[in-house]
């Protein structure tokens, strides 16, 4: 994904209905989302992802059906270097050794990181 879209938190939860069960109505969207929003609501929402080129939608009858322009991997990938560019000048370890320091990594984190390097250190060999 070459353009970067700002999504909102709510616009993001409307994303993930979408990429979960698309292509969708708004009225479909509106079961899938475990959100107490009005059909006007999520219209609003659904308008603002397609001015900013994450759904496009297509007119049937009286409904209008949305799917997404945007992969749920891209958008995190994007997400997540942008984040770590902000935060931690791009670097992994420094965010890792944040969570550490507060304790906030529980031993299942660490077995999965240590997983994640000992297969990434295998496959490069």
């Amino acid at each position: 994904m070459t353009k970067e879209i700002d999504i909102s938190e709510a616009e993001f939860e409307v994303m993930k209905a979408i990429w979960q069960n698309n292509p969708a109505t708004a009225k479909d969207l509106l079961k899938n989302l475990d959100k107490d929003w009005h059909l006007k609501t999520l219209n609003t929402l659904l308008g603002r992802l397609v001015k900013k080129g994450a759904l496009s939608y297509e007119k049937s009858g009286r409904e209008y059906i949305y799917s997404p322009l945007i992969e749920q991997d891209s958008y995190i990938k994007q997400k997540s270097k942008s984040f770590l560019h902000k935060l931690f000048g791009g670097r992994l370890s420094p965010l890792v050794a944040h969570f550490s320091k507060h304790d906030d990594l529980r031993q299942e984190d660490i077995d999965a990181l240590k997983k994640l390097i000992d297969d990434w250190e295998s496959k490069n060999d």
